[in-house]
C-alpha cells in the first residue's frame, strides 16, 4: 500500500469539494456569479455576495477537467 495513497484521497475530497462549491454558484439560480476563464476564478456581479469571499482571489485551474469528471446530470 503507498504511504501517499491517504494524502492522495484528502486532495482529490477538497478539490471535488471546492469544485462543487463553484459549481453550484455557476450553475445555480443566481445569475450574479460568473467564471473568468483567463485567470480561472469565480467573479461576482454585485458586491455584497458574501461567498466568494474565498475565492475572490483564488484561482481553480482544474475547474473545466473536474466538471468533466464530476458534472451532474
Amino acid at each position: 500500500m503507498l504511504k501517499a495513497k491517504p494524502n492522495l484521497e484528502s486532495r482529490i475530497r477538497t478539490l471535488k469539494r471546492v469544485w462543487l462549491i463553484i459549481y453550484d454558484m455557476l450553475r445555480g439560480k443566481n445569475n450574479d456569479f460568473g467564471w473568468d476563464e483567463h485567470r480561472q476564478l469565480v467573479f461576482a456581479e454585485d458586491a455584497s455576495h458574501k461567498e466568494t469571499g474565498q475565492f475572490k482571489h483564488r484561482s481553480f485551474p482544474y475547474y473545466d477537467q473536474l466538471t468533466a469528471i464530476y458534472a451532474k446530470d
